[in-house]
Formats: C-alpha cells, structure tokens, sequence
C-alpha cells in the first residue's frame, strides 16, 4: 500500500500504529524521579552541609563519633574522597559553592560561630565572618555570591545575610523566623527558596517563603512540616527531602517545587535528619544523616519518563494534513489539528466578578474584582494560593494579560463611587502604585506586558480611547473606530486585538473586531456572536472569546486564527465578567463571573493534532 499516491505534498505512507500527541505519551511514560543507592563516604557523620553537584560534590565539617569533625570529603558520582579539613570543626553548619570552590559558614561546638571559610579546590581559609553567629541555618548560592538564612544565635533567627566574595551584608529577615531550616541550594542572592524548619522546640513549620533580592514573600507550604531536612535546586524548581518532626520521627519524603506548589514524590530509600545534599532538582544527591545513628550513605536522586518542558512539536513527525495506511488496523487515516476543549479547574476561595488576570494558563495571576477586593491569587495549575494584597480594592480592572506571576500590571478598576485612573505594578511579592492613566479605562480590556501594554476602550461609557504604558507613564495613541467598553483584548502593546463590548449604553453589543498594528486600528473580521461582559485571551493571531452577554448570558466560545473567528467548544457555565488570561488561543483560563460563575474556573486547552480515520464513498 505504501507511496499509493501524493495528496497534498504528503506521500501515503504505511504505518503500524498511529502518532500519539505529547499529553497522551506523557500520560503513558510520566516523568518521575526515583533514588538510588552511591558510594558510601568515608565518615559516617550527621549535621554536616553540602555544595556542588550530583557528580562534584563536598560533604563539610559536622558531627562525626568523637564530636565536632574537620573532615571535607569530595564526591566524583561514584566515591567519596577525602581531602584537606577545614580549619574550625563544627556542627549544624551551612554550605553553597561548587566542589572547586566553596564557602563554608556558622555553626555549633561548643558556642555559636560566626566563622566563615573559604574553598578553592585545594584549601581552606578563614575569610570574613558572619555578622551573626549561628546554628541550624541554611546556604544558597554559586561562589563568590551566596545567601544564608535562619538559624539558632541561641534565639531563633530569621536573618538574612548576603555574601559578596569578600564580606557578609545584612539584608531583609525572614517573615517567619525559625532553625534547622533548608534552602534550593542553587539559589542566588537575587532569586532564593527557603523551607521546612522550626520555630521554637518541639514546633516544625511546612511554611516556603521565595527571596527577590529585596524580601522575602511566603508562598505555598509544603505538605508536611518538619526540620532538619536539606533542599536541591533554584528558586522555581527544588527538592525538599528528608528530615524531623519532632520528637524524634525521621522523614523519607521528598517533595517538588514547580516555582508555586510542592508535590510529594519518590521517597529516599531510608529515613533521615539532619542529612546534607547537594545538586538541582532533576540530578541530586543526598548524603550522611541520623539514621537514627550517624549514616554514611548516600542516595542519588535522577528522573526518567518524558520530561514535561519537551514541547509537543518536537516529540513526534506527525504533520496536519498527512495521510496514512494503519497497517495494524487495516484503515486509512489522516491527521488534522487538534479540537479545544474545556476542563473543569480548581476553584477560588471566593466568589468573583470583573477581575484582573495575566500569565498563561497555569501560572497566573488574578486579582481584584468581587465587587470590590484588592485580593491576589497565584495558580499553578492545580491550586490557588493568596498572597500580597492590592493597595486599592477595586474590580473591572485593565490588565496587561501577558504579564507574568512576578511582573503584572492592574490599570484602572472601579470601586464602589468612582473610576480609577490608578495604576499598580506587581514585582512577585508586592503591589506598588505607578504612574496614573490620563483617563478611567475601567470596564476595558489591556494587552501586552508589565512594561509595555494597552489599556483599550475607556469606561464607564463607551469610548474610543487607547493608552500605552512604557513601564513608567501612559501616553494616548490611536484611537479605536469604534468607541466601547465591557470589551475583550488580546497581544501585545505593538500587535493587539480587542473585540466584542457595548458600543452604546446597555443592552448595546457588537461584534466588531479590530486589530492593532502599533500605529493604528484595522476593522478585520466580526465575531459570530455580538457581546459584551465576556472574557478573552490570546495574542494578535490566536486568542479566544468566551461567553458574554447577547443580551441572555451565553457559554459561547469563539477562537480567532489570525484571520476569521470559529465557534469552538462552549464552557460548563455561562457568565459575564469572569477573569480570563492566556499564552494564546490554544492554552488558557476563565474564572469567576456572574450570576453563576462564583467561585469556578474552567481551562481551555487544544490537543497538538487528532488522527481520524478516513472514508471514501
């Protein structure tokens, strides 16, 4: 049957089964982590630290039989050597570096110590001390730049302390302050992860705060307090592993970060505290540890499966428009591009309408709305997580939708006796307020980035007026062709699209469509439905338009390719001014609204292809 004939530039091929998209083969083949067994050290010893990598590593100082230990040993992926101690034995002690150069900080035995050594492959030297000495802190960073945190000084410690190559500076404190604590130990002075710990004896925490450079912002817990556990990897993808809860249960769990959750996955082989680690969250090492005796052993922690940033175009040769002979089944079948559809996503912890939203799918954030809210909530696809309020409670914001978690834009809004013209900037943890819009945008729609965005149509009447925003100030560009508000947009601040919205005073809806090429404003292709109220993402060329109000409310759903709009899957609940954000028309999400939105989300996704089976007649 093969090379039957061409169609369409594509030879008729034989094949024994069919291309299967990227979210089915990761279905089949998940990307997991499991941990083995390495080379046991040389020392068996507890209260120690690490730094480096999976195949270059350190194991530092710590508690060894006959107390406080000198002992250094290197790991090169298979065994331990040792090589030159440091000058002071310690316990309890923090480490960050590589193999080849090192810092080595604080720690116990007999009395606190602020001491600080310096490795440079070869040897140790004592070089500025900390301006607090310490036990049971924890260290980030890649020499000469680090960071250190929490501790016990005897007091439980929530300083922060910055290392330069050559001093230690005092910077921002922990919001919970707390010993025997762990950090992504790959972390940098600008971008950090601080975990697990305790507050006081016999108290552990599961709280997580995310260091900026500037603060320290709490973020989502772990799923299970303890201390004295050791951490891997960077300030958006880690491992938590091992570790307390007191009085005396030792843990085996290991645990995920994403950059906004933990997931619980493969425990280590045994169960230990006060352990040492080294490496990132793919490729990790765990080393030493109560066990509840001091241990030597050493596990290697390593993925396997398809890992999930593989992208679906890469993973297979299937080409929209291909046909095929299925050897296996006896059909013809072709491939043609994948279908959308909607899923139910997790809820809000309280109802909304007329919200702010940015950021793709699965790590956005949304704010505001509720009638009148300055709440903020973070989504990484499969929870949400409150954190810092906005300064001014308010709802029907203008937002730049390709904004991110950590850079997102909240223009304009309206509270309960006026339109804003205000303006605030989210920089992961904080909202501040910038430089005002010249006009009220609310009941609008924004596009582009927390640095260079669209507020587009200006409320509370209809109007034709567009703003764009450098990052510093708003300046009024051109004009719409056709003045609205309750309107939608998509894109870029230099390759926008807004469409639908109230041209007139209600129940006045349109169905225009209109695109933005930097300069000025193109009429294109009208939606199917006219509407207003409804909620749409996307960028110029790809983006969606979901429910409104026609005038009965509707979970119509249309998505624009660029040149004309397709009705496409509607959504569980029909709404008006729900939330909604998205990479694109192919990924992204809707939440809230009324009268029945409430507290629901729902997600858009299309598949990378679909194979049919063929007929001929």
């Amino acid at each position: 049957m093969a090379n039957l004939k061409t169609f369409s530039g594509f030879p008729i091929q034989n094949l024994t089964s069919d291309p299967v998209p990227y979210a089915q083969a990761l279905a089949d083949n998940p990307y997991a982590g499991v941990w083995s067994s390495g080379g046991a050290m040389n020392t068996a010893r507890s209260q120690l630290s690490g730094a480096g990598t999976q195949t270059a590593a350190l194991a530092m100082s710590g508690e060894a039989p006959g107390g406080n230990s000198t002992n250094v040993e290197n790991y090169n992926g298979s065994s331990w050597t040792e090589i030159t101690d440091v000058n002071t034995g310690r316990r309890n002690n923090s480490g960050f570096g590589t193999s080849t150069a090192a810092i080595l900080a604080g720690g116990y035995g007999p009395s606190f110590y602020n001491n600080t050594e310096y490795w440079n492959g070869s040897s140790w030297t004592e070089v500025n001390n900390l301006n607090t000495a310490r036990a049971g802190l924890a260290g980030a960073g890649t020499f000469p730049a680090g960071i250190v945190t929490g501790g016990d000084s005897p007091a439980v410690d929530a300083e922060t302390e910055t290392w330069n190559g050559t001093s230690w500076t005092e910077v921002a404190d922990l919001n919970t302050a707390r010993k025997n604590i762990s950090q992504a130990s790959q972390g940098t002075t600008t971008a950090a992860l601080a975990f697990l710990g305790q507050t006081s004896n016999p108290t552990s925490v599961a709280s997580t705060e995310s260091w900026n450079g500037s603060a320290w912002t709490e973020v989502a817990d772990l799923s299970t307090a303890r201390s004295d556990g050791y951490g891997s990897g960077s300030s958006t993808a880690a491992l938590a592993f091992g570790g307390n809860l007191p009085p005396g249960t030792l843990q085996a769990l290991t645990e995920s970060w994403n950059g906004s959750a933990w997931t619980e996955v493969a425990d280590l082989a045994t169960a230990r505290g006060n352990l040492a680690g080294a490496g990132s969250n793919t490729a990790a090492l765990a080393f030493g540890g109560q066990v509840p005796s001091n241990s030597a052993a050493t596990e290697e922690w390593s993925f396997s499966g398809l890992p999930p940033s593989t992208p679906a175009a890469d993973y297979s040769d299937a080409l929209v428009g291909q046909m095929y002979y299925n050897t296996s089944s006896g059909s013809f079948k072709g491939i043609t591009t994948g279908v959308g559809s909607w899923s139910s996503g997790a809820s809000f912890s309280a109802p909304y309408s007329g919200r702010g939203a940015a950021g793709p799918r699965d790590a956005s954030i949304f704010f505001g709305g509720s009638g009148v809210s300055a709440n903020t909530e973070l989504y990484n696809g499969t929870a949400w997580t409150e954190t810092a309020n906005l300064n001014t409670a308010a709802f029907m914001f203008c937002p730049a939708k390709q904004g991110t978690q950590t850079a997102a834009l909240a223009a304009s809004g309206s509270i309960a006796s006026a339109d804003l013209t205000k303006n605030e900037l989210w920089n992961g943890s904080s909202w501040t307020e910038v430089g005002d819009l010249n006009s009220t945008h609310s009941y609008a729609d924004g596009a582009g980035t927390s640095t260079a965005s669209l507020a587009i149509g200006c409320g509370p009447s209809p109007n034709a007026i567009v703003e764009s925003w450098n990052g510093s100030s708003w300046t009024e560009v051109g004009d719409l062709n056709e003045g609205r508000y309750f309107n939608s947009a998509s894109g870029l601040q230099t390759a926008a699209l807004t469409f639908s919205g109230a041209p007139g005073s209600p129940p006045a809806f349109t169905a225009n469509t209109e695109s933005w090429n930097g300069s000025s404003w193109t009429e294109v292709n009208n939606l199917n439905t006219a509407r207003s109220t409804g909620g749409g993402f996307g960028t110029q060329t790809s983006a969606l338009m979901v429910t409104g109000y026609t005038p009965s409310i509707i979970a119509n759903t249309e998505q624009w390719d660029g040149s004309s709009w397709t009705e496409v899957a509607d959504v569980a609940t029909a709404r008006t001014r729900p939330g909604s954000t998205g990479a694109s028309g192919a990924d992204g999400i809707i939440g809230g609204g009324t009268p029945s939105g409430g507290t629901s989300v729902e997600e858009w996704s299309v598949s990378d292809f679909e194979v049919k089976t063929l007929t001929t007649s």
